[in-house]
């Protein structure tokens, strides 16, 4: 099977715009004193933005209110526009679509649970991978994001927990949309500004931080070199190369072997357990056989099983693994003694799964249910 894989970037439409999360506290500075204000407001800007999560100038009350206006289109211009917010899980689960500056559109998704607030951010706008069942990869890449467009999904998705009430967010995982070490160099910006201590970055724990990828080994390298201790998420999908080539086509450059080769060599280097992502998948990945396969593929290494049920897309022909299914095959690698679990389901009735709802908008050429108005909102994602 021949598929067109991307991984380099689409000519983007337009310019991007500056936005302080792409500039560090000196080229804040350098640009401050561009428009007449002096550099010591590039740290309060530095603060509100990345310690209180307030994204608008005119919102800064430490600012003079007559600079608020230059300040906040020299360096907060409306990043995410918000397009739609759903939630569902008795408001625990919310899903929002952002409209980006030259139209692209982004998924980010807020998980609420009783230790933790996770948030999953995009890295781009659609992906270049081409796996099958999946959403986004079906709709193929549309660009790259900017650091402060993955950036600024985190902090929105801080804003929005505290004003519904979720609590602090904790946690990041990059699974939404996009295959984040296809963006190298704006993924790194950005673990960066996200781990850094407040106000040079929004201060979440690296350990708490995890980076998902279909297997690129040389970029997998390079987030190993980087001396951040995040976890590494494997989207594995299949132990054996016939059926990985099929449903991660990235497989036919980077076979099994070398992709877990690389992450043990992930693991060793940071001492931080790896994860497998694996879809289970009804009549397709998910035969004892299989099972027994990856069994012995993780066999103690430093690694655990992350099994996730499938959340089909409208009018795919892949669907879920029935439940005693999906038993037998925790069964079969916990025996094998590899940590495994089942991860819990949420959003399915907004679109949960990763581009679902981004397709839905743009099915339906109609913002729906827009944030606009969510409570309190205010600066990127007002």
């Amino acid at each position: 099977m021949s598929v067109a894989l991307t991984l380099t970037e689409p000519r983007p439409r337009k310019a991007a715009p500056r936005h302080l999360a792409d500039l560090d506290l000196a080229g804040c500075q350098s640009v401050l004193s561009e428009i007449g204000q002096p550099a010591f407001r590039a740290k309060q800007l530095r603060q509100q933005y990345f310690g209180r999560h307030v994204g608008d100038a005119s919102q800064m009350t430490d600012l003079p209110a007559a600079a608020r206006e230059a300040i906040g289109e020299a360096l907060l211009p409306r990043l995410l526009q918000p397009i739609r917010v759903d939630s569902c899980d008795d408001g625990r689960t919310v899903k929002a679509v952002w409209r980006l500056y030259d139209g692209a559109l982004v998924e980010s998704v807020i998980m609420a649970y009783p230790d933790r607030v996770t948030a999953c951010v995009s890295s781009q706008a659609g992906c270049g991978m081409a796996c099958p069942f999946c959403a986004t990869g079906q709709g193929g890449l549309d660009r790259n994001l900017t650091t402060a467009e993955i950036v600024d999904q985190v902090v929105n998705a801080a804003r929005l927990a505290e004003e519904r009430g979720l609590g602090r967010l904790s946690n990041i995982v990059f699974m939404g949309m996009g295959e984040p070490l296809a963006n190298w160099n704006r993924l790194k910006a950005a673990l960066h500004l996200i781990t850094k201590p407040v106000p040079d970055g929004i201060g979440i724990s690296a350990r708490n931080v995890t980076v998902s990828t279909v297997g690129l080994v040389p970029t997998i390298e390079k987030l190993a070199a980087e001396g951040l201790p995040v976890r590494l998420a494997v989207s594995l999908h299949a132990p054996d190369d016939e059926l990985r080539d099929e449903l991660v086509p990235i497989n036919t450059r980077w076979k099994v072997a070398e992709v877990l080769g690389a992450a043990w060599e992930y693991a060793r280097v940071t001492k931080r357990r790896v994860s497998i992502e694996y879809a289970m998948i009804r009549d397709v990945n998910d035969q004892p056989w299989r099972a027994d396969l990856l069994g012995k593929l993780l066999k103690g290494r430093l690694v655990h099983v992350n099994l996730i049920p499938l959340n089909p897309t409208p009018g795919s022909r892949w669907d879920a693994s029935p439940k005693p299914v999906e038993a037998e095959f925790v069964r079969r690698l916990r025996d094998a003694g590899v940590s495994t679990t089942v991860r819990d389901t949420r959003g399915q009735e907004i679109d949960g799964a990763c581009g679902q709802l981004a397709a839905s908008v743009r099915e339906a050429g109609t913002p729906g249910r827009t944030a606009a108005e969510p409570p309190g909102a205010s600066g990127a994602a007002e």
